[in-house]
């Protein structure tokens, strides 16, 4: 029982400090930065000339929306436009489009936090968007080509506060301030979770075992066994509890920072079994689209790996 105890109380020791420490501040500054660009329209004016420039990928100026959400906000914020894209008459082909790109890019709520550890934020966002893209192109022609593509009038834009004065402008911080708040506080209960399952494992010598088991396959891939850990994470868990396990490694050396950037490609996104779940709750549309969006985001994220692989 005191092993259990003990395990507890580091990993929430490291989850309240991962989650108040790291993530909140930067949270706050990058939605604070977001929503005053959204209220002043810079927003509405990027997309409206972004949208012609991707329609060919299967995107919309919606989709402009999403992939702005998810790189620079957090990996939830696509749902309300994932919402609005289903309720005002966007075709299924291009919802599964948008949710295949929102799957493949990086995830704002992880990539940003892990700037302090050494991610090379400017590769990661070109890499981005270079895998949404792509999943979005091998969805819409591809793997989505079956589903409809009957199409509403569908309204491309958002509707979102505007800046009218000093007291309009403390409107919007005080209302990124809380969105952060939010986004920090509702991490801690699966990092306190994921990180207890991590130590639990690594105490208990069943991340040395496995690592035993897979490192000769992994060296015949080039990967090094370090990264099993944060990848079971990360695929389990969701990208906040693998950014808590990477903290970790980094903090004891164990993983460099060359190869915290090789390995972003496949680390930093919303493709794990939380990120899924909580993006098609967006509507009962976009759950049924998840397959072809699905094959899709492994098209683009293979893209990102191998790009994260060779340039960092």
């Amino acid at each position: 029982m005191e092993i259990l105890i003990d395990i507890i109380l580091k990993a929430g020791r490291s989850a309240v400090e991962l989650a108040f420490f790291v993530l909140l501040p930067v949270m706050v500054v990058m939605l604070t930065l977001m929503r005053m660009l959204e209220a002043r329209g810079i927003l509405d004016w990027l997309a409206q000339r972004l949208a012609p420039v991707l329609r060919p990928f299967g995107l919309g100026g919606l989709g402009v929306f999403a992939a702005l959400q998810i790189n620079f906000v957090s990996f939830a914020a696509p749902i309300a436009t994932l919402t609005m894209m289903e309720q005002r008459g966007a075709s299924d082909r291009h919802i599964a489009a948008t949710l295949a790109m929102v799957f493949a890019m990086s995830q704002a709520n992880a990539a940003f936090p892990m700037m302090t550890m050494g991610l090379h934020f400017g590769t990661t966002l070109a890499f981005s968007l270079v895998g949404g893209l792509a999943a979005a192109s091998a969805t819409y022609y591809l793997f989505g080509r079956h589903l409809s593509a009957a199409e509403g009038v569908v309204d491309e834009t958002l509707p979102h506060q505007s800046v009218d004065g000093a007291k309009g402008v403390l409107d919007v911080i005080n209302r990124a301030g809380a969105e952060a708040f939010k986004i920090a506080v509702g991490a801690i209960p699966m990092l306190v979770l994921s990180l207890v399952v991590v130590i639990a494992l690594k105490r208990f010598g069943v991340i040395d075992l496995l690592t035993q088991w897979l490192t000769p396959l992994l060296a015949i891939m080039f990967v090094d066994p370090v990264l099993i850990l944060p990848s079971l994470t990360k695929y389990l868990a969701g990208g906040t509890s693998m950014m808590g396990v990477m903290d970790d490694l980094r903090r004891s050396g164990q993983v460099s920072v060359e190869l915290l950037n090789a390995s972003a490609g496949f680390l930093i996104s919303p493709f794990d079994l939380p990120g899924v779940a909580v993006l098609i709750s967006a509507g009962k549309r976009i759950a049924s689209v998840w397959k072809p969006a699905a094959w899709g985001a492994c098209f683009g994220i293979a893209l990102r790996t191998v790009g994260h692989a060779y340039f960092g």
